[in-house]
């Protein structure tokens, strides 16, 4: 392996993101502007879809570009969609919401109902978190949401378990090259069980919104699987749609 030594060698969806962050800094891509499509960012820097994906997603990450479905389903904060790509820690807090995560557990293991979009035998890693409202003026902090997250043992995520989880998931996803490109997401509302409720700080059997999110690359392999209680007095669900036209 040739470089500098001691000089870590970019992956190649890193020298894109780089590459178009500096265009959209120097003003050369506006912010805001919508980029060029999948399809032509590959035939430009010679690389797959997934490749761009992974860029792209590096970007939102950064806060540099937004990305939109023409159809989907989204979480509202108090009304204010939360923006999945970037990462609810981020997108909260640009909504001014002071919340932090308290990692409860990252843990290897298997997921036989996900086996279709994984490699034979693949284990997987899952992470537990109870994201909490900073308390004012030193009061406890109220969890309001529990998040069970699924992603596949794959790259670094192989060793997240013994190295634990610091940063954000979608930093995580990013730097294993995996980039969401289709899915589903289910929502219900189911009453707490004792571990829950214990979680959260509430009483058992209290409502609580439930939805679970399973995003796919675009061979079909897992990216994550992400299942949420999120309390009602400030999370729903919200339905786009559009004509196909």
């Amino acid at each position: 392996m040739t470089g500098t030594p001691g000089r870590r060698v970019r992956l190649k969806h890193e020298r894109i993101s780089s590459e178009l962050a500096r265009e959209i800094r120097s003003g050369r891509l506006r912010r805001g502007a919508r980029l060029p499509g999948e399809v032509a960012l590959a035939e430009r820097f010679g690389v797959s879809r997934t490749t761009v994906r992974a860029a792209l997603a590096e970007l939102s990450e950064d806060g540099l570009i937004a990305t939109r479905t023409g159809k989907g389903s989204y979480v509202l904060y108090d009304g204010e969609p939360l923006d999945n790509p970037q990462g609810w820690a981020r997108a909260l807090a640009s909504r001014g919401v002071d919340s932090r995560v308290r990692v409860l557990s990252v843990v290897a293991g298997r997921a036989p109902e996900l086996a279709a979009h994984l490699p034979d035998g693949a284990r997987v890693v899952v992470v537990e978190r109870v994201r909490e409202l900073a308390g004012p003026d030193g009061t406890p902090a109220r969890p309001i949401s529990y998040e069970r997250a699924t992603l596949p043992a794959v790259g670094p995520l192989a060793d997240l378990p013994t190295r634990g989880l610091t940063g954000s998931l979608s930093a995580e996803l990013v730097a294993a090259g995996l980039a969401a490109d289709h899915g589903e997401q289910r929502a219900a509302c189911r009453r707490l069980g004792e571990r829950e409720a214990a979680l959260l700080g509430r009483d058992v059997g209290t409502w609580f919104l439930h939805t679970c999110r399973t995003s796919l690359t675009a061979q079909d392999s897992l990216v994550e699987r992400v299942e949420s209680l999120l309390d009602p007095e400030h999370f729903e669900l919200s339905l786009t749609f559009g004509s196909d036209a």
